[in-house]
């Protein structure tokens, strides 16, 4: 299976809504702490084992997550450790790159989530508590979502409902919004400690998958959150991500500082349905591609990439 080392520290990795062989890669040097970053861009070899570098974009500071346009196919989003919002077009040569830079979070911009329905905006999520909406077409950000009272690790925007997403916070609590609404519409104090990541169900829209410092994945009903629908156990640390898959309706994919990717089937008894012990550093990125079904993707502290089909070795050859 395709293997990428790259000379940082990996954070995020997501295939291109428009190229099957196509994927960015978000890293930082020095584990995020201090140091500079870099974004790959990476091409799978068609038929072969190999992946390429098709270009790489240097920053002063640490990259956390990037993100593909869903209108544009060479236009790429990432978010820095200084608090900017950097846009990237493949199709120009690298000195025109970035060709737009945004400057409003006071801290780390963690996560990035292009709108899949209305494909003009996107969002922002960041340590500084807030969350930003911003459009392709304006010089500065639409509105700023500031409920939360601690790191927003993660905002994603449902699949189904162009003004609604969610946001995962550090403050144990995740916030449904919806963007004609003040205020957020929903709280679930999902966790008894910080929730790093969340993600919507593909198939149900109702259907929301969050993850946790308490080492468990838990999927909600926002029709009636009291209670979850499921507690996934089997990570044995920190879970960094989740994801839902784009083709499965019950399956999930997550990885976690225990070094482990698991996929997970919500709807059976035994979920635990997979498990991947390839990288030797904290997993900390992962994706499912829209256009393959099973190709799988992820990142971690080790430099890797690894990018695989489901039920495969990551590390074959």
């Amino acid at each position: 299976m395709p293997v990428f080392k790259a000379p940082f520290n990996g954070y995020s990795v997501k295939f291109s809504p428009f190229y099957e062989s196509r994927l960015a890669v978000a890293t930082a040097q020095n584990f995020g702490i201090l140091g500079n970053g870099r974004i790959h861009v990476l091409e799978l070899a068609p038929g072969a084992p190999g992946v390429t570098e098709s270009v790489a974009y240097d920053t002063a500071d640490a990259v956390y997550d990037v993100c593909w346009s869903e209108s544009h196919d060479s236009v790429l989003i990432a978010a820095i450790g200084d608090g900017s919002v950097k846009i990237y077009d493949t199709a120009l040569p690298p000195p025109s790159n970035p060709i737009r830079s945004f400057q409003e979070h006071a801290r780390e911009v963690q996560s990035l989530d292009y709108n899949p329905t209305r494909r003009d905006s996107f969002l922002t999520s960041s340590w500084d508590d807030t969350v930003k909406l911003w459009a392709m077409d304006r010089p500065a950000s639409v509105r700023t979502f500031k409920e939360h009272v601690y790191c927003v690790y993660q905002a994603v925007w449902n699949p189904k409902h162009g003004d609604v997403f969610a946001s995962a916070s550090g403050d144990c609590t995740v916030r449904i919004w919806d963007v004609r609404e003040p205020g957020s519409t929903m709280i679930i104090p999902g966790h008894e400690y910080e929730i790093l990541s969340c993600d919507w169900n593909k198939y149900d829209d109702c259907i929301l998958a969050t993850s946790s410092v308490d080492k468990t994945v838990k999927i909600w009903d926002v029709r009636s959150y009291r209670v979850p629908l499921a507690v996934l156990n089997g990570h044995g640390y920190a879970v960094r991500k989740v994801k839902f898959s784009p083709h499965r309706r019950s399956l999930i994919a997550s990885c976690s500082y225990d070094m482990t990717v698991c996929l997970w089937d919500y709807m059976v008894e035994d979920a635990l349905v997979g498990r991947y012990d390839h990288h030797t550093e904290f997993a900390v990125g992962i994706d499912m591609s829209v256009l393959v079904e099973g190709l799988m993707a992820s990142t971690g502290w080790d430099e890797l990439v690894y990018v695989w089909q489901q039920g495969m070795d990551p590390r074959a050859s």
